[in-house]
């Protein structure tokens, strides 16, 4: 197999991974440790870095889609709701409830579904990432210069990127930027935490990275608001973590949320279980096209229009 424009800057143990769809990851690292992948006809290690036009030797090690499904490692195929597509890049439309990657308990993921349902597809990888609760555009490279182009952009905060997020109380209309640093930590549950840190005082206020959201009301309910935020930084959980410090949790947050009210919510005559953020705007520079700009949107989930609707009405 020789490596075109769409493998090349990739590391052998992906490019593989990629390759051998349905094989165990551990089988994928042992054939390499034991020498049967060969890049220019010599031996090479994971993390061996693959140039165009360089010629890998994989050895026949695909699995059956039954003997993988039972190693656990089967993905079954799924396409999601595409926003937008063409040579060098895909956006879709994700639901709610569902990770872009396998791993933290998740075997699969968004892109190894989308992998899976387009098998002659040579290169897909996540330009960015979405917590699993949320909704929304997600964007994926179809080739290595895209990525790296569009990656770059979001680096350089040279994108738009709105959210929808519903929630509790009326949001002060004079809050409208949230410039707060927050701190990733591993809490005594061993999940993953973000907090918010105010005093320069606090012993790990230097580890903190500044975060900036912007808000705006985009429709006042009863009982609720419903918030466009636009995020000027990419930090995890960042909206989340901002709106309840700004003391009004995002309905049906699962984990920075009022736990009672949203089962009261899930319960109650709405039925509403999940998490209200939805990536609904994302604007960029096409990766391939000088001075192009896209601008994306994708309309709020049915259950989230029907309860909005609902909260309208009373």
């Amino acid at each position: 197999m020789v490596i075109d424009d769409g493998s090349a800057g990739q590391r052998l143990d992906n490019f593989l991974l990629r390759e051998l769809k349905g094989v165990p990851k551990t089988h994928v690292y042992r054939v390499i440790r034991a020498g049967e992948v060969r890049v220019n006809k010599g031996r090479a290690q994971a993390d061996t870095r693959l140039e165009l036009g360089d010629e890998v030797r994989i050895p026949p090690v695909r699995l059956p889609e039954r003997a993988a499904e039972a190693a656990g490692e089967y993905v079954p195929p799924r396409e999601f709701p595409v926003v937008f597509e063409d040579d060098h890049l895909l956006a879709i439309n994700k639901p709610a409830g569902v990770a872009v990657h396998g791993g933290s308990g998740v075997s699969f993921g968004v892109i190894e579904q989308l992998r899976q349902a387009r098998p002659q597809a040579k290169f897909l990888e996540l330009v960015h990432r979405l917590d699993r609760e949320t909704s929304g555009l997600l964007l994926i490279a179809k080739k290595r210069s895209a990525l790296v182009a569009l990656q770059d952009q979001f680096r350089e905060r040279e994108t738009g990127k709105t959210y929808a997020a519903l929630v509790a109380g009326v949001w002060p209309a004079n809050l409208k930027v949230i410039d707060v640093p927050l701190l990733k930590f591993v809490g005594s549950d061993g999940e993953r935490w973000v907090r918010a840190v105010t005093n320069s005082h606090d012993p790990q206020a230097e580890q903190a990275k500044r975060s900036i959201s912007l808000v705006k009301v985009a429709q006042a309910l009863n009982g609720y608001s419903l918030l466009d935020v636009t995020i000027k930084t990419g930090r995890t959980h960042q909206i989340r973590v901002h709106l309840a410090h700004g003391g009004h949790a995002i309905v049906g947050d699962p984990k920075y949320g009022d736990f009672e009210a949203n089962r009261a919510l899930a319960r109650g005559e709405h039925r509403f279980e999940r998490m209200f953020l939805h990536a609904q705007r994302l604007r960029f520079n096409h990766p391939a096209r000088e001075g192009e700009e896209i601008e994306l949107l994708a309309p709020l989930p049915e259950e989230c229009q029907r309860l909005v609707a609902a909260l309208s009405r009373k």
